[in-house]
């Protein structure tokens, strides 16, 4: 028995909960899987995994496993890596999809650092903020922003938290009044991006306090993040901002926050990848890469 090859189908149908999704993922078929799953609770003298109608669920040994075998593989994989890196550069192609504002602000400043590092390497970006699930759309590696999907098909990597502005222009409070309370954001026009707020309402909290939803009053919806911080920065509304986009305006005070005891929370960004094992070495060297790189750029310095 392939133990490695094995243990990689092993976390495959773990992280998917089904025989089936793991033997799509890995093009095998589910006979196929079964066996291999069989073999290794054999090997083991362990039952591994507890299989029902519909999903299976790991015993305490099968938890402890999965753990562990995906300890091993990732050494496997640092060490095949670190010998065959060794003194060269990666190339082939490699497909990134990011969300338009970071993808515009943050993420080209960790892709000259890519660059310079592995200038052999052809990279295809597309920015979208529609959630992109390397599974399905076909890319390498997704940066993804907000919750994720329990029962997507990728592996998920936490690259730091964005945090986001409730914002107006000082001209904008001086002709419209200030805004002092959370009930007072329905009594203005709330420029927003289409993807978000669709019920009118934004979460707002207090430092240790719960997220309360708090009413606004929708005047421009935008699919675009640029258009809705010129409109905002030209005194049109109010609205939210992702803090590198607004960074250096609120620096200059052309922008100032509004409601001072209370925050936007922040979004997670993780970056999401196939669940291939071992990763393409392409893969796992920008991956680490932007892990690197981008928890700093998310911290305008302005």
């Amino acid at each position: 028995m392939d133990l490695l090859a094995t243990i990689r189908i092993y976390l495959r149908v773990v992280e998917r909960g089904t025989i089936s999704g793991a033997a799509r993922d890995l093009d095998m078929s589910q006979p196929s899987v079964s066996e291999r799953i069989d073999k290794l609770e054999r090997f083991l003298s362990a039952r591994l995994l507890v299989r029902s109608s519909r999903k299976l669920s790991c015993t305490a040994e099968g938890r402890t496993f999965y753990e562990q075998g995906k300890h091993l593989l990732d050494t496997a994989e640092t060490t095949i890596n670190s010998v065959t890196l060794s003194g060269s550069q990666i190339q082939g192609n490699l497909r990134l999809a990011a969300p338009q504002c970071l993808g515009e602000i943050v993420v080209p400043k960790a892709l000259m650092n890519i660059r310079t590092a592995h200038p052999d390497l052809y990279m295809d970006v597309t920015l979208s903020d529609s959630i992109a699930d390397p599974v399905i759309e076909g890319v390498d590696i997704s940066l993804r922003l907000g919750r994720l999907n329990e029962n997507g098909g990728y592996i998920a990597f936490p690259l730091g938290w964005v945090a986001r502005k409730l914002v107006a222009t000082p001209s904008y409070l001086a002709a419209h009044g200030p805004i002092a309370t959370p009930a007072d954001l329905a009594c203005h026009p709330f420029i927003r991006l289409k993807a978000f707020y669709a019920k009118d309402q934004v979460p707002l909290t207090r430092e240790n306090g719960p997220v309360v939803q708090t009413r606004i009053k929708t005047a421009m919806t935008v699919s675009h993040w640029r258009p809705m911080y010129d409109l905002i920065l030209s005194g049109g509304g109010i609205g939210i901002l992702q803090h590198p986009a607004c960074a250096k305006a609120l620096a200059q005070g052309r922008l100032v926050e509004l409601l001072d005891d209370y925050h936007v929370p922040p979004l997670a960004l993780n970056a999401l990848i196939p669940p291939l094992r071992p990763l393409p070495q392409r893969v796992r060297v920008v991956l680490d890469l932007l892990k690197r790189d981008i928890p700093a750029l998310l911290r305008p310095a302005v």
